[in-house]
């Protein structure tokens, strides 16, 4: 009896497996086609010069990598990208901290400012970076009302004006993806229990305090995914720039981002496509880089 037994277990946990892989292998063959393969094709071609529409295909070694750091396309493109993700994470995922911070706190409304607040992730990026052209454009909204408090003589073209084009970019990265990382934050924040805000208060802390010393710790696993997922989002940054500048990174390259060069060399007129993919392998190595560094650092403050 005990053989029988162990024989139809042994036959109906196979019969499971059976079935549990059948239901996976679809979504296996999709993954493997168009993310694993595609990845390894990529890698290949990274190191041939390629013409796809003509087939060409001309091994060249390391060149296209060696070729990044010396086009100056390239290296403006990769400052940009840097300078975007520098300034755009940190605050992003600060001013979303604090929003939702407030809008845990108990004020007349916070219903209200949470739907209001997460309005603009619910909105296209194409929309978006269109409303953001019309209130910079020379005759907007923007350079209507700083010329009537008198914070200018004269309009700018922010949409044409190299030193300002990126921060228009940014202000609208930042107003878009805040309610976004709020939202995540303010789930965190209803996990965190009342009772040590509670302690601290009956100790004299006052709400910076608490928020410095009780929020800011407490939500620290937050904050490094946060962290991550802005610095992936921003090192990917194409859509708004493409918009912007019409495909150029214009003016003057101001606006050229690494994804949208990569764009640009892959299906311009140029067709170096190799050339593109080396640029590819070379973005995701410098945003593995940085994200694993940033999962390293907390790991090791959480170990105090």
């Amino acid at each position: 009896m005990g053989v029988l037994t162990y024989m139809k277990k042994s036959k109906s946990l196979r019969r499971e497996a059976l079935q549990g892989t059948l239901f996976v292998l679809p979504a296996v063959i999709v993954i493997g086609i168009f993310v694993f393969i595609s990845i390894l094709f990529a890698i290949f071609i990274s190191f041939h010069r390629v013409n796809l529409f003509t087939g060409y295909m001309e091994f060249i070694g390391l060149d296209n990598y060696m070729r990044i750091f010396s086009d100056t396309k390239s290296l403006r493109a990769f400052t940009n990208t840097a300078t975007f993700v520098a300034v755009v994470v940190p605050i992003q995922t600060f001013l979303a901290m604090v929003m939702a911070s407030v809008l845990n706190a108990q004020i007349k409304g916070r219903l209200q400012f949470r739907v209001i607040y997460f309005l603009p992730t619910l909105t296209s990026s194409a929309a978006l970076t269109m409303i953001f052209m019309f209130l910079f454009s020379l005759t907007g909204p923007v350079n209507e009302i700083a010329m009537k408090i008198g914070l200018l003589d004269a309009p700018i073209n922010f949409l044409k004006e190299a030193k300002v084009a990126l921060q228009v970019i940014m202000a609208m990265n930042i107003w878009s993806t805040v309610p976004f990382f709020m939202t995540i934050y303010l789930a965190a924040l209803q996990e965190i229990p009342k009772s040590i805000y509670e302690a601290a208060e009956v100790d004299g802390a006052n709400a910076f305090q608490r928020f410095f010393y009780i929020t800011i710790p407490q939500l620290k696993p937050i904050t490094t995914f946060v962290l991550l997922m802005g610095i992936v989002g921003t090192f990917q940054m194409f859509d708004q720039a493409f918009i912007f500048s019409n495909g150029s990174g214009g003016p003057e390259n101001s606006t050229l981002t690494v994804a949208l060069l990569i764009y640009r060399n892959a299906f311009g007129q140029n067709n170096t496509m190799g050339y593109a993919a080396a640029m590819s392998i070379m973005l995701a190595a410098i945003i593995f880089i940085i994200s694993f560094i940033a999962q390293k650092l907390n790991n090791s403050e959480s170990m105090y």
